[in-house]
Formats: C-alpha cells, structure tokens, sequence
C-alpha cells in the first residue's frame, strides 16, 4: 500500500475516534490535497475490514466529504456521453435537485394546510428517485464489485440509501403530527434536504467518476440495456438496443438442448417456461453466488444481470445480511430445509420461501428463492370449475 494511503487512512481514524480535527487537518493536509474518488472508496472499505458497520460510518462519511469537497470538485474525470447509462443517472440527479430547489419557496409559508399539501405531493414526487437508486443498488454496484475488491464499501451507500428511504416514509406517515408547528416541520425538512441532496453530492463526486475509471464503454452499453426493466425518474424512458455480443450469444444459446429423465427441450424452451411461471426465481449456487434469475411478466423485486455471480450477501441491504447468513448456514448445515416470510407493499401480499437444493446424496447445491405476489389467491372463495375468461 503506498505510504499516502496509509496516511490518508490514519487521517480518517483519527476522524472516527473524534481526535481534535484541526491537529489532523493540519498534519494531514498534503495527503488530503491529494484525495481522488478511488482513494476515498478504498480508504472507507479499510475502515469496514476494521469491524466498523456501514450504518454507523454514514456521520462520518459526510463529515470527511466537507473536507475532501474541494480536491474531490476539482477532480477531472471523463464525463459520459449522451443516452449512456450515466448520462441518463446524471440527468435524473438534475432533475431531482431542480424539485429540491423549487419546494424551497414552500418552506416560506405561514399557512399550515397549504403547506402540508404541497409537502405531501412533494414527498411523493421525490419517492419516484427510488428507481434511481434500484439501478444503482443491482447493475452499478454489483459491475463495480467484481472489479475490485475494495468496492465492497458501497455497501455504505446503500446504507445511505436505506437511511433515506426510511427517513421519508417516517417523515410522509408523520405528517399528521406536527399539528400547524411549522418549527418542527422545516427542522424535519432541513435534515431531509441534508440526507437527499448527499445523495446525489456522493454519487457525483465518488461513485461516477470512480466507475469510469473501471467499466469500459462497451460495459456501460450493457448497463444500460440492463436499466430497461427500471424506471427513469423525471425523465422519458429510453429508446434501448440489443449489444452486439448480447444478440450471438442468444442465438448460441437457444440452438442447445436441455436433457433430462422426464423430457427434453431446447433452450429457448428452458428459458421461456421459467419466464412463464409467475414466480420470481433466484438460484445461489454452494459458494454463496447468484447463477441465475427468472424474468416473470410480473417482476416482486428488481434483478438486473449485473447481480450474476455476484455474493448474495451484497444484494441485501446492510442492515438485513444477518438474516441472508442465518438462511444460508442453517441449509448448509441440514438442520433447516426451508425460510418463509411474507409482507404487505401498498395493496400487494408476498410470499417469499427460501428452498435448500439437495443432490441424492444430500449435499448442500445451493439455494432458490421464490417469490410470489399472491393478494389474488388469498381472495378466492368457492370454486370454479367451468372456464371463465376474464
């Protein structure tokens, strides 16, 4: 490790163990002058391996930000160009900080019924960001991760993102409370407008550049093609093109034969059935890696080609890896065979069952997750036995 990074990483601990900020600035600054978007994502995965929690790094992040802002501003990186991936990312993050900008004239008012209804429509005007997110979370991140090692710390921005989510359903279903306290509620707002405009300073100043540095044009082409099953926040939805080497490996594909005991058929067959099946399917193989997801009509959770082979840990959120290591130890170990757990989103009722996969043998192959919206089958009474089309 070059000396600069050693120091640079010293300079972030001293931050974390809340050692006198100036002395260090002070002792620090020519390393600190020095800061790139590569160095900061390495620097923060060293202080993950030291035991430090994603969630619990967030204070401390911001706080290194407002002293990294200015080196990491004027940092040149080759910006992307037009109806790529991350043009578009960028142009949702305008976007988003335009409505920021523009609620800002709200704030001002003394009529509280006024201002609860423009804030309300504005909360759910700024949830649409999440799809940004989503694409963030199952293409970049997991592309980025298999890259190098050290990109295992944007697990603390998904934590950010977590953080955030959480904060504007707490913020949307408390609304009611305030009661004509206008104090508080710009207080609220304040922090919000804190977390929500950090999100986009990351991306910008960290993230973007960064992933230019590691993923090739052609990459970023399939990234793009893969972001066609998401929303684009604020903005019209692409026009999206087959990569060249997506359209032969396709056409290879579905000249093969899928053989069994109970029947054969070819591949395109394979493919298409899986897809029939209104279940959203996802395999992880003995060693903890996504191999294969299934494409139903009707998609429960977003899944994008950039999670295969990625550790299934890092396709949950932080704060929910401990569940996904007590799931996956109790298959290998035997003493469990199944998970069940079930939800409500909005009107819809999930269920959702982890399978261990077994060989004759009863080795542990690996796990299918199996999704299913099923509000429509908890409604059903009586019987039909005649074919009724609907």
């Amino acid at each position: 490790m070059e000396k600069r990074l050693e120091r640079l990483i010293s300079y972030c601990q001293g931050i974390y163990k809340n050692e006198n900020g100036k002395e260090l600035y002070d002792k620090y600054l020519e390393d600190i002058k020095t800061i790139t978007p590569q160095d900061l994502i390495f620097v923060e995965n060293e202080q993950l391996k030291l035991g430090l929690e994603p969630k619990e790094m967030l204070l401390f992040v911001d706080k290194l930000i407002n002293v990294f802002y200015k080196y990491l501003k004027d940092y040149e990186w080759k910006k992307p160009k037009e109806d790529t991936f991350l043009f578009y990312l960028m142009a949702e993050n305008k976007e988003f900080i335009s409505r920021l900008k523009e609620f800002k004239n709200v704030i001002k008012t003394d009529d509280f019924k006024d201002y609860k209804d423009k804030t309300i429509a504005f909360i759910d005007d700024i949830s649409l960001y999440d799809e940004h997110l989503l694409k963030l979370e199952n293409i970049l991140f997991p592309t980025m991760e298999k890259k190098m090692e050290k990109y295992d710390g944007l697990k603390i921005m998904w934590a950010l993102h977590d953080e955030v989510r959480e904060s504007l359903k707490n913020f949307r279903s408390n609304l009611e409370s305030y009661d004509n306290n206008l104090h508080d509620l710009n207080i609220e707002i304040g922090n919000l407008y804190f977390k929500l405009y950090g999100l986009v300073q990351k991306q910008e100043l960290i993230l973007f550049p960064a992933s230019t540095e590691v993923i090739s044009e052609d990459e970023f082409e399939d990234l793009h093609f893969q972001s066609r099953e998401y929303g684009f926040p604020y903005l019209d939805k692409p026009s999206f093109n087959v990569p060249k080497y997506k359209k032969g490996e396709l056409q290879d594909s579905n000249s093969e034969i899928f053989y069994s005991e109970t029947g054969n058929m070819t591949m395109e067959q394979v493919r298409l059935l899986m897809d029939t099946i209104p279940l959203d399917m996802t395999f992880v193989d003995e060693n903890d890696k996504v191999v294969y997801f299934s494409r139903p009509k009707e998609r429960i959770f977003p899944r994008s080609p950039a999670i295969i082979g990625r550790n299934v840990k890092n396709c949950h959120p932080p704060e929910s890896v401990h569940i996904v290591d007590e799931i996956l130890d109790s298959f290998k170990n035997a003493s469990k065979s199944k998970a069940e757990f079930w939800l409500q989103r909005k009107n819809l009722f999930i269920y959702i069952t982890y399978f261990a996969l077994r060989d004759e043998n009863g080795t542990y192959k690996g796990t299918l997750e199996v999704s299913q919206e099923i509000s429509g089958l908890r409604a059903l009474e009586g019987e039909q036995r005649l074919l009724q089309w609907k």
